[in-house]
């Protein structure tokens, strides 16, 4: 299964200098479309030089800039597909393993691109209970967002679900500052409210944690950790089978590193029962 551009960046960024990581770090917060520049607008955006953007191309593993910009422009336009544009998939008399196969190679891939250091990083904050936490998601996203509040809530304070209509989740932007987080999850076609709400809690200092596929929702440049998983199936709708398993293991990383006030919290809810 061939690897994306934007993980790719995630297993090389550890390894690249200075100049390469600005420009990794500038693809993926205006991803792809400033990949599909000339290097010389790619260059002069990442604030790097022309040949530094070559050799990041070369890193990821590309003979040259056309190939790296194909891959891109294959990329946005997976994107960009509806559901009615996919193939139905399987015939109805062999459903089954097609499909199990490709959710497990989701997942398979998922942890390949998801490091320890990337655990560790991102349950370090979900665990920072100093602020509130705040968790949502798009049309079929949402009740993952849901589930994984119903979890945190248990074993950290002030952990909030947003539901309801966007006029409602920008309401509750008056109480989000520095020390909190909006944990959003954003697959294709990406949502344009939770776009909106991201750019506004990022503009009040909210530390964005982003759950998404391999093409990355435009989120992505204003979040501070970027979870992606692989969603494609032989299917007109996409899986979230993988990003289900990321934020289980995301809550189980979050209730070890809470050990003792998640169990504390836990025999007081035993007791209140």
């Amino acid at each position: 299964m061939t690897a994306s551009v934007a993980e790719l960046i995630t297993d090389r960024i550890g390894a690249m200098p200075t100049g390469e990581r600005r420009a990794a770090q500038a693809l993926v917060a205006n991803y792809p479309l400033i990949g599909l520049r000339t290097v010389a607008e790619f260059s002069q955006a990442a604030g790097v030089s022309s040949p530094t953007i070559l050799r990041f191309v070369a890193r990821l593993g590309y003979h040259n800039y056309a190939e790296f910009q194909s891959a891109l422009q294959d990329e946005l336009a997976a994107q960009l597909q509806s559901p009615a544009a996919r193939p139905p998939g399987p015939a109805l008399d062999s459903p089954v393993r097609p499909m199990m196969e490709a959710v497990i190679d989701n997942l398979r891939e998922t942890f390949r691109h998801f490091s320890q250091e990337q655990l560790t990083e991102i349950a370090q904050c979900l665990s920072d209970s100093r602020g509130h936490m705040f968790l949502v998601g798009g049309r079929f996203t949402d009740p993952l967002a849901r589930y994984m509040a119903a979890h945190l809530a248990i074993v950290r304070p002030n952990v909030f679900h947003l539901d309801g209509q966007e006029s409602m989740w920008r309401d509750r932007l008056i109480d989000m500052g520095k020390r909190d987080v909006l944990l959003i999850f954003d697959i294709r076609r990406y949502q344009d409210s939770l776009l909106r709400v991201a750019e506004k809690a990022h503009q009040r200092g909210v530390r964005i944690v982003l759950f998404t596929d391999q093409w990355l929702s435009p989120i992505a440049r204003f979040a501070r950790h970027v979870v992606a998983g692989r969603t494609a199936v032989p299917s007109p709708w996409d899986s979230s089978a993988a990003l289900f398993v990321l934020a289980e293991t995301l809550i189980a990383a979050v209730t070890r590193q809470l050990e003792d006030e998640s169990a504390r919290r836990l025999r007081e809810m035993e007791d209140l029962r």
